[in-house]
């Protein structure tokens, strides 16, 4: 049986479980991983915040992965840039897309393009550390709006409030607690269209708001309702239950007169962002519960005074040059995994998993779910298969290497991984991230 070249773009959990699957399903598989940054991980590198260290423990499972013998980590290298894709389809006999979701999705409201207002993400992969974002975040703002009711609207309001020598133990950048340590804000209002049963909070996050004896949680009485369909969903799901007993306990407490404050109100949606050259407030209308989880306006309005608006309402995935793309839903159009045309015809040997393929919801269960549908798909499809052009493994790094690209290998990974410890265990942590690409590279070079 000759063996099976299979190119996985994207080195996320998505990309990485997708990779295990398939090597542990088929003995003659072998996969080459391909990452646009010198390191893999995706959001579990760029995603979690500095201060969930717990959340980052996946990473050791990850990073087993990476170790097989018949995986191969190629990072540094940039789907349409350093390898098109007539590129890996000469090179590999089927291409995975595992590139996930990195960009916020939009918020159609007047005044949302104004100085002081932030997509989420483009905060969180500051204050992650990612490479490819400026190295500055204006931090002026003393009151601030989060628009969500997820858990990224809870870490970046925790990120504002919480102080940064409470996080000195962590992996934060060097540029990042700097950063922070200007931080004006004292009050980060959170906003959610719905009601307390219908946020998308986890609990232990809406636990972990009130961890700093720093911060106050003040959840607003305003719109703390629940309907017949969140009766329903409280007593059917723990989750959802944990989540309204702890906005109850935040509803009920009174205030210690902490520095910072976190102020939860429900039952706001947001309509317009005010102010004339920048951020100077938000303005939100009433809603009320219609009895089966959605909400209608009220026609009452309420104007908060803040300097910056953050809007937390979801990531979006990228459009990747030669692919179909619903650019509505931030997907490759696609059946099972296997990727589709916008005539609806397959595109043999091109497959998706992960965000891309279902959008960005879900947690590391959907994903490998998800992974073992895709890959199911591609061996389901192997025999009917073209055969690759290029047999040779090492072609596509004479290919690169022609190209001026500098692959990052797995062993280089491992020098970064190693240099970052060295750096937290000179400050007392367990690891502090490099930042820059041009550094991060200098180290694996080492």
């Amino acid at each position: 049986m000759r063996d099976h070249r299979v190119a996985i773009v994207g080195a996320g959990p998505a990309g990485i479980y997708a990779a295990d699957t398939l090597t542990n399903e088929h003995d003659s598989a072998r996969v080459d991983l391909i990452e646009r940054l010198p390191a893999p991980f995706g959001l579990v590198r760029y995603g979690v915040a500095p201060d969930h260290p717990r959340i980052k423990d996946i990473v050791k499972a990850l990073d087993r992965v990476l170790g097989k013998d018949r995986i191969r980590f190629l990072g540094n290298v940039q789907y349409g840039v350093d390898l098109k894709l007539d590129d890996l389809r000469r090179h590999y006999d089927a291409v995975v897309f595992a590139t996930g979701a990195m960009a916020d999705r939009q918020l159609a409201i007047p005044g949302i393009r104004l100085p002081g207002s932030h997509g989420a993400a483009e905060f969180v992969s500051w204050y992650t550390g990612h490479p490819d974002v400026p190295r500055d975040w204006p931090l002026d703002a003393r009151e601030v709006a989060v628009i969500g009711a997820g858990n990224v609207a809870l870490d970046v309001a925790r990120m504002l409030v919480k102080p940064v020598e409470e996080q000195l133990g962590t992996e934060i950048p060097a540029n990042v607690y700097a950063g922070l340590r200007a931080n004006l804000a004292t009050d980060v209002h959170i906003f959610a269209r719905r009601g307390p049963a219908q946020v998308r909070f986890a609990p232990m996050e809406l636990r972990e708001l009130s961890h700093s004896p720093s911060v106050d949680v003040i959840v607003h009485p305003e719109g703390f309702e629940v309907d017949a369909a969140g009766q329903s969903a409280i007593s059917s799901n723990k989750g959802t239950r944990l989540v309204v007993d702890t906005l109850l306990r935040y509803l009920e407490s009174e205030p210690t007169g902490a520095p910072h404050r976190v102020h939860i109100h429900l039952c706001q949606s947001p309509v317009r962002v005010l102010g004339n050259h920048r951020v100077e407030g938000l303005r939100t209308q009433r809603t009320e519960l219609r009895g089966d989880g959605t909400v209608r306006g009220t026609g009452q309005y309420l104007d908060t005074p803040v300097q910056a608006v953050y809007r937390a309402v979801g990531y979006l995935s990228s459009h990747l040059p030669d692919l179909p793309f619903d650019h509505h839903a931030g997907v490759l159009l696609n059946d099972r995994g296997r990727v589709l045309d916008i005539d609806g015809s397959l595109l043999p040997g091109l497959y998706v998993t992960g965000w891309i393929k279902r959008g960005p919801a879900g947690l590391i269960g959907h994903t490998k779910s998800d992974a073992a549908e895709t890959t199911a798909s591609l061996l389901d499809d192997l025999d009917a298969l073209r055969p690759r052009d290029v047999l040779d493994p090492d072609a596509i790094l004479d290919h690169l290497a022609a190209g001026g690209v500098t692959v990052i290998n797995a062993d280089n990974w491992s020098r970064i991984d190693a240099h970052e410890i060295a750096l937290g265990r000179e400050r007392g942590r367990e690891r502090t991230k490099l930042v820059p690409r041009e550094d991060m590279i200098r180290a694996a070079l080492l």
